[in-house]
């Protein structure tokens, strides 16, 4: 989603149509949701193949060893 398109859904908010705009806040939402999951995937390989522990990565996302470790350890 780009920054426009982001911006669009925000001004809908004030907009005339309140089921619109919570359906496009919504919509917004569900992308940046799954761009933010996909970049923190590569990020979590990289961190790995550098040789971070997965202590490191999980202070840094700041969730438990083991919680991402089951998120991304069988990957």
């Amino acid at each position: 989603m780009d920054d426009r398109t982001l911006r669009t859904a925000i001004a809908a908010a004030d907009g005339d149509d309140p089921y619109r705009a919570l359906r496009d806040l919504h919509r917004a939402r569900v992308e940046v949701n799954l761009a933010l999951d996909r970049a923190e995937a590569v990020a979590v390989r990289r961190a790995r193949a550098a040789g971070s522990s997965w202590q490191l990565i999980a202070l840094a996302l700041e969730v438990s060893k083991q919680a991402v470790h089951k998120k991304y350890g069988r990957r």
